[in-house]
């Protein structure tokens, strides 16, 4: 799961609306161990283009933000484009699996970098 500091995720604002192209998200849980650890702080490009095996913030359908893997472009029941998101650790941790597509404007950003504790590429 993530926390944004751009906007509260439960406002209905989509960080998309955000006025800056850049944003944070902490990482809590531990579904995409090894290469991300609960309090790790990630730089996230708001309105990048999405491709497989990106990592990316998105939001369930029930408000939940979170961290997961792009795996594939798939569409939602109504058709719409959407996203296939998986964990990278799949015993933990609640994705696509469970929760079906993930429209495509429900995907916040695609996750640059790692800032904190190491900085380094995701």
């Amino acid at each position: 799961m993530a926390r944004r500091r751009q906007s509260d995720p439960g406002s209905g604002h989509a960080a998309r609306r955000s006025l800056l192209p850049w944003g944070l998200a902490r990482v809590s849980g531990d579904s995409m161990r090894p290469g991300l650890r609960p309090g790790d702080r990630l730089l996230v490009r708001y309105d990048a283009a999405v491709r497989p095996g990106d990592v990316v913030v998105a939001r369930f359908v029930d408000g939940t933000v979170v961290v997961k893997r792009a795996t594939e472009a798939r569409s939602t029941r109504t058709g719409a484009a959407g996203w296939w998101l998986l964990s990278d650790a799949p015993e933990v941790g609640v994705d696509s699996r469970h929760r079906g597509v993930v429209a495509a404007d429900a995907v916040v950003g695609v996750v640059r970098a790692r800032l904190w504790p190491r900085p380094r590429r995701v």
